[in-house]
């Protein structure tokens, strides 16, 4: 005959586990309670304008011929005659850019030859020279447009001077907050920074740069742009 043997808990060690369950279970809502109790969420903003620093100009050449081949030579040969003299130039940056190309049709549907155009690139934080350049070029290209921007070095040069500008209007406002509600101090539950990049400026006067071309150079004005750093975080007012 086989014996079956039960393993049982004493009674006493029993209802000691199920009164630690129990506990838990009342504990843990009530500290998630404690943790959001007189939190308060708070933003502020510190910002400044900062003048552009880099110019960047972008010229086309721009033909059409019944022979692709001769056509993508033509447009060959007027690049690299911008190209060179813009290499030419101290402390400007010259690239290539887009260039494509696509057949013309005529009423019937026929290929009669084929547009191509490309362009090239210039970038340079001496406007003087960029816009004395590119009237020189404007001879045998054309003006596809301009910008005026803040190079990522002036930028973050900017938003680190007003991390701590941010920082501090957090705090004021945490304590005008805390003071209006009756509360005798707070802490920064957590705190957030962000920073908001300027977009490009596109001049009114880009096309002075063709009617005076032949003349002297554009006067060009890079104007400024604002750069923002926000700071966004929770206070826990204390009473």
């Amino acid at each position: 005959m086989r014996r079956a043997f039960h393993t049982r808990l004493p009674l006493t060690r029993a209802i000691a586990m199920f009164c630690m369950s129990a506990a838990l279970l009342l504990t843990l809502p009530a500290q998630a309670d404690t943790q959001r109790y007189n939190q308060i969420s708070l933003r502020a903003e510190a910002q400044q304008a900062v003048n552009n620093d880099t110019l960047t100009v972008i010229l086309y050449a721009e033909e059409q011929h019944a022979d692709p081949t001769r056509l993508a030579e033509r447009i060959t040969q007027r690049l690299n005659e911008g190209l060179e003299r813009a290499r030419a130039v101290e402390g400007v940056q010259v690239s290539s850019g887009n260039r494509r190309s696509h057949p013309v049709y005529d009423d019937k549907n026929s290929i009669t030859g084929w547009r191509e155009r490309a362009e090239i690139r210039l970038e340079s934080n001496d406007f003087a020279a960029l816009a004395t350049l590119t009237g020189d070029l404007l001879k045998g290209l054309s003006l596809s447009g301009m910008q005026f921007s803040l190079s990522p070095e002036a930028r973050q040069s900017s938003e680190e001077e007003l991390i701590g500008d941010a920082i501090d209007a957090f705090r004021q406002r945490a304590s005008l907050v805390t003071e209006k509600l009756g509360g005798s101090d707070y802490k920064i539950v957590n705190l957030n920074l962000h920073t908001q990049s300027p977009g490009p400026i596109y001049p009114r006067n880009a096309m002075l740069m063709r009617s005076e071309a032949d003349s002297t150079a554009p006067n060009v004005e890079a104007g400024e742009a604002s750069v923002s750093v926000q700071a966004d975080g929770v206070i826990e007012i204390r009473y």
